[in-house]
């Protein structure tokens, strides 16, 4: 008899990749095509301050820095960009066991999903290329074929995270879960499913994993 399927939930900044991505997307596209914008990086000056007194979250700090960044950029630029983008990081920015503990899922037939708070300019992307089934991740809105930069969903972090992985073992009952994370955010889920690994993560992270009995990790 085989081996039962799974749903397998995996984290993509830290876990899958080096590196954040969405300072380097975002980063990567000014400077190479739109460079007059980084003076508008000034504008994240208030947003910074109000982040650091408790008033702004950092789903609306993310939301800052799109905005400032991407704001008004044509669709046709930007997925030309994230095509771009998302063969360099395939090429320079994984770690290998992240790539084959997602082909080992793949080849034993499992349900993989891409679950990540970085946005939908590159994410679901990002998935296709690495065989992923599905991708949940921040959405931003449009205006029409113009970048807008506000959040269209929830920042896909912490407990909404969370909530992601319990709506996704709701629509796969009776299923196996395996979840991968890298941050001490990233507990909220581990702990939800069978299986939660914490790989990569900070001595922080490693030490609250330990705590909430989370498996641990480096890749």
């Amino acid at each position: 008899m085989g081996t039962a399927v799974r749903l397998a939930i995996f984290d993509l900044d830290g876990t899958i990749t080096r590196h954040d991505t969405l300072a380097p997307y975002a980063l990567g596209f000014v400077l190479r095509r739109r460079p007059w914008r980084l003076p508008a990086l000034l504008l994240l000056a208030p947003a910074l301050l109000g982040y650091t007194l408790g008033l702004l979250d950092r789903g609306g700090l993310k939301s800052a820095f799109i905005r400032a960044t991407l704001g008004g950029c044509g669709r046709k630029d930007l997925e030309g960009w994230t095509a771009a983008f998302v063969e360099r990081l395939l090429a320079h920015g994984m770690f290998a066991q992240a790539r084959e503990a997602i082909r080992a899922h793949a080849r034993a037939g499992d349900r993989l999903v891409l679950l990540s708070a970085s946005t939908d300019l590159y994410v679901p992307a990002l998935a296709r290329a690495l065989g992923f089934e599905e991708a949940i991740c921040t959405g931003l809105r449009w205006d029409g074929e113009r970048l807008d930069g506000r959040l269209a969903t929830p920042n896909r972090r912490g407990e909404e995270k969370a909530r992601c992985v319990e709506a996704l073992r709701a629509r796969y009952p009776g299923i196996e879960t395996v979840a991968y994370g890298n941050a001490a955010s990233d507990l909220a889920h581990l702990k939800l499913v069978e299986r939660g690994l914490l790989v990569n993560g900070s001595g922080l992270a490693r030490a609250a994993a330990a705590r909430a009995g989370v498996t641990r990790g480096s890749w």
